[in-house]
């Protein structure tokens, strides 16, 4: 019997690490898909737009749900047994509620009909965190978006596992070791 491809997100506020711990597996031959939003808001400020997310957050969270959908499908199209993502479809009506900005019931519909198979927590970590020219939000600011995301996962009943602080290298191994159980 083929083995059922496994897709797993990782989630969490703003600079909490998990871009890293996909490069960390990319290193080791995994496939992953990235964070889209970086790109979103660069493609905006080349167009002169400086935050997107802040002027037009439904245009920019359309534009997230979108390339998420495509990685989810461009996921299920490809022969890995193993896919990790850099965020997952309900972040977009996280960061929604977030903002307090209302939006179509397609945002929870799609994460409702794209299902990941593990969901790995990143918590708020001071001593890591950092802003910069895509990622604005002072840690105030990411502890409370923080709330928001677990809550989206949580809506969506989601069993959720939390990855503990420690080296790129124990925090890639705890994620492997268990997804292996």
């Amino acid at each position: 019997m083929e083995q059922k491809q496994q897709k797993i997100v990782f989630f969490g506020g703003p600079s909490t690490g998990k871009t890293t711990i996909i490069q960390e597996l990319k290193n080791r031959g995994f496939y992953c898909m990235d964070e889209i939003s970086r790109q979103v808001t660069r493609e905006a400020q080349e167009k002169g737009i400086d935050q997107l997310f802040l002027t037009e957050p439904l245009l920019f969270s359309e534009m997230l749900l979108s390339g998420r959908e495509n990685q989810f499908i461009q996921a299920e199209k490809s022969a890995e047994k193993i896919v990790f993502f850099d965020r997952g479809i309900p972040e977009v009506f996280g960061y929604m509620d977030y903002l307090k900005t209302e939006y179509p019931l397609i945002f929870i519909e799609k994460s409702r009909q794209y299902r990941y198979d593990k969901i790995f927590y990143f918590p708020i970590w001071q001593e890591i965190y950092e802003s910069d020219n895509e990622r604005y939000e002072s840690i105030e600011e990411a502890q409370r978006i923080d709330k928001f995301l677990i809550n989206a996962y949580t809506k969506l009943e989601y069993r959720i596992s939390t990855v503990p602080f420690g080296s790129v290298e124990e925090r890639a191994d705890y994620i492997l070791n268990s997804i292996k159980k």
